[in-house]
């Protein structure tokens, strides 16, 4: 019996340690050199940083959108309410939307930021991203990216609110709700609400283009990215 246990344990470390080294092998198995396999990940994701990102920079492209609309931090839905309750909701419409077009124009700084993470995927990164889960180079761009993305953001959110108008607008509507008779005064940070939100629009757009492209063989509109792609099906 001790033997036989012996037999198995050695036999189970072989097979794992021949099982990983199939993995580290995979790359040539399926035809394909590192440099293929990075270069192909990187494809996959700046087309989802063309398609998507650049989805969000036009004009309702967060607040048309129902995956990434901004609604309003919890603290000023009661503002909403009572606007509405008291026959003022396009007034109420209308702060809901420049919370959005400051999203929509903050977004344009995103791509350099992209483009320069995606550039630096190394070859080990792209064999866990490819072989990970469906949103792991989403997952990888949001450690890379979010700390830059939100230090871009941030300022550009504030002159939006500026350009458009939100400023006044949420100035005038934080003062007619604070105007009405037992309600308690409100003012959030909108800033940092909408800067942090915008960042979750990005990445579910990302997170979005690249589960279709893993699952959908038609999405993978290159040579590259069928070959590539085809080692996670």
């Amino acid at each position: 019996m001790k033997r036989l246990l012996i037999f198995l344990l050695v036999l189970n470390f072989t097979s794992c340690a021949e099982f990983q080294q199939v993995i580290d092998q995979l790359p040539q198995e399926v035809g394909l050199s590192e440099a293929e396999i990075g270069s192909g990940l990187r494809e996959a994701l700046d087309l989802g940083i063309d398609k998507q990102v650049t989805r969000l920079t036009q004009k309702d492209g967060f607040f048309k959108n129902d995956l990434v609309r901004i609604l309003l931090p919890e603290e000023l839905q009661k503002v909403d309410k009572a606007l509405r309750d008291i026959g003022l909701g396009n007034l109420a419409d209308e702060g809901l939307k420049v919370l959005n077009r400051a999203a929509e124009d903050a977004v344009g700084e995103a791509t350099p930021i992209f483009i320069d993470a995606v550039k630096g995927i190394t070859f080990n990164d792209a064999k866990s991203i490819l072989l990970g889960q469906n949103d792991a180079a989403t997952q990888y761009l949001t450690s890379r990216t979010e700390a830059a993305l939100y230090n871009k953001f941030q300022p550009v959110i504030e002159n939006s609110f500026t350009k458009v108008g939100a400023d006044q607008i949420w100035e005038n509507l934080i003062n007619r709700y604070n105007s009405i008779p037992f309600t308690n005064k409100v003012n959030p940070d909108l800033t940092d609400y909408v800067t942090s939100e915008a960042l979750k629009g990005v990445y579910t757009m990302i997170a979005m283009e690249e589960k279709e492209i893993r699952s959908n063989i038609s999405a993978r509109t290159t040579d590259l990215l069928r070959k590539v792609f085809a080692m996670q099906d």
